[in-house]
């Protein structure tokens, strides 16, 4: 699968920008050939912007439409993050969409951070889609936590080969590249998944400073991130000022353990299921 990460300059409050924006970066991924595009979370008012409480739209609605015209233009699939408003709630939504503009996957953020509680509804499923590209789950972002890796442990024993999660990794203003964080924090859980798995874990991050809401002040500084059982296939630049389109050629895995042939695979692996966290 070739997939572009769309490093996306998403701006609190600006879902016409950011969306002309997502455009142009679909069309771009389209002209280098990617089979898939992935682009950044909640790219329409940006993460836990205030204005999304009284303006977010639903899906399907006038945002998601605009995605999946721009799906079936281009020929490609299309994975991005929106804010969902579904029976008078907020939801942090990642929706795929396949070449003919059809919604195949729509999922909700389950492992929500503290800050986000106020914005966003939990979500209450997982799911895995069949494509002719693979097996795709999706997720989002803080999903993929070392704290909510049971996230990706389940989309991966759903099936999924390729795991895609739309992201707004956001650090302190005063955290440079010199001071990246991110091997730890983003590179071992996805390592972790692929390696145990032999699954492919991509994410892509918007960039920008965050104005509005609990984090403003703080910057997205992308850092996209595809990682698979080889390790990290492909990265893009740690940088607030980085919108970029990042392309990544990954082989499809095989995957031939399912059910509980999975258990004996992870357990020859060295994987312990029979131990309670030390204190």
């Amino acid at each position: 699968m070739r997939i572009g990460m769309g490093q996306l300059l998403v701006e609190g409050g600006e879902p016409e920008r950011n969306l002309n924006r997502a455009a142009r970066m679909i069309g771009e991924a389209a002209q280098q050939s990617c089979d898939l595009v992935l682009l950044p979370e909640t790219l329409d008012f940006a993460w836990t912007h205030p204005s999304a409480l009284t303006e977010a739209q639903p899906i399907p609605g006038a945002f998601s439409d605009r995605l999946c015209q721009e799906a079936l233009r281009h020929n490609i699939y299309v994975c991005a993050g929106l804010t969902e408003r579904l029976n008078g709630r907020n939801y942090n939504t990642a929706i795929l969409i396949n070449p003919q503009g059809e919604i195949i996957v729509k999922y909700h953020k389950i492992n929500l951070l503290g800050v986000e509680l106020p914005f966003y509804a939990v979500g209450q499923t997982l799911n895995v889609v069949d494509t002719p590209l693979g097996k795709i789950g999706v997720n989002i972002c803080a999903d993929n936590y070392l704290d909510g890796l049971s996230i990706g442990h389940t989309l991966a024993r759903m099936g999924a080969e390729f795991i895609l999660a739309p992201a707004s990794w956001t650090v302190d203003y005063s955290i440079t590249e010199e001071s990246d964080p991110y091997q730890e924090k983003w590179v071992k859980p996805f390592s972790i998944l692929a390696q145990l798995y032999n699954v492919a874990v991509v994410s892509t991050t918007s960039v920008g400073y965050v104005v509005g809401g609990p984090y403003e002040g703080k910057k997205s500084v992308g850092c996209s991130l595809a990682v698979d059982a080889g390790g990290v296939r492909a990265q893009g630049t740690f940088n607030e000022f980085a919108g970029e389109l990042i392309v990544a050629d990954l082989p499809r895995p095989v995957r031939s353990e399912q059910g509980t042939a999975i258990g004996d695979m992870l357990r020859r692996k060295g994987y312990r299921f029979d131990e309670l966290p030390q204190a």
